[in-house]
């Protein structure tokens, strides 16, 4: 008899970075953690959309339409739906305090979890000086990120057919490059001042692609991570408590294990 009880049943879900409109987006799969989720309040944190690459040239498959088709239906049974828009989907801050379908666009917002703790969420691209400072820099790296996705799909395909498992080749740079750890390192703690100077205890963000959760000087830094390679996800349990969701992990527990023959 099948379970139909959703896999993932927490208060508050964060999700980031999906990039709906590349060629990268992890789109079935998002919908396949979204059918299993059931939560009280979703935050799309930054660059679900992105219109960067849509300037360049339109790519919308039906997945993709899915993805947004589920979220709004969410919104309309009642999930409280707030979007924080990110440099990749940052038109849609000229909107911010309006409501589209159910949905709330914000800057950013104060999350305050059933434990009373208090979390500023925002997407994190405003404490990226590159993106700031030099958006013909971020530009560029965004292009090279796409080629790397692209050969990094190829790569994989090649593993599957050897049955290896999925390997993130752009995780392993950003994990060995030493000025890519620094740049993480130097997010991080930026994040973590802003949540400071907020007076809150913590900060849930993304932009950098790397799921993470650690504490920098008494701040929790929460990075949802993204939908382009980790597809991962922050949740909070009703008690409070903050956990990363690692989807390509938790899909294969849930798997139903293949019932043996009849001797």
């Amino acid at each position: 008899m099948p379970d139909n009880t959703p896999a993932v049943r927490c208060r508050t879900a964060f999700i980031s970075d999906i990039h709906l409109g590349t060629r990268g987006c992890q789109a079935e799969l998002l919908l396949e953690f979204i059918r299993e989720l059931e939560c009280e309040t979703l935050y799309l944190v930054g660059d679900i959309v992105d219109g960067w690459k849509l300037r360049s040239g339109w790519f919308w498959p039906q997945a993709h339409n899915d993805v947004v088709q589920k979220i709004l239906r969410m919104a309309r049974k009642g999930v409280r739906v707030v979007y924080i828009p990110g440099n990749h989907d940052e038109v849609i801050r000229d909107f911010c305090g309006v409501h589209f379908g159910g949905v709330v666009v914000a800057r950013d917002a104060i999350h305050e979890a059933a434990d009373g703790r208090r979390y500023l969420v925002t997407h994190g691209d405003e404490f990226d000086g590159v993106v700031q400072n030099a958006k013909w820099l971020a530009l560029l790296g965004d292009w090279s990120y796409r080629a790397l996705i692209a050969l990094n799909t190829h790569f994989n395909r090649a593993r599957k057919i050897l049955g290896l498992n999925y390997w993130s080749l752009s995780a392993f740079l950003k994990h060995k490059v030493k000025d890519a750890v620094a740049f993480i390192d130097q997010f991080e703690t930026a994040m973590a001042d802003e949540a400071r100077r907020r007076g809150v205890c913590g900060v849930i963000c993304g932009h950098i692609h790397k799921a993470e959760r650690r504490e920098l000087g008494g701040i929790v830094y929460l990075n949802d991570g993204d939908w382009v390679e980790s597809c991962t996800a922050v949740v909070e349990d009703f008690d409070g408590s903050m956990r990363i969701i690692p989807w390509l992990e938790a899909r294969k527990a849930r798997a139903p294990r293949p019932v043996p023959l009849a001797a």
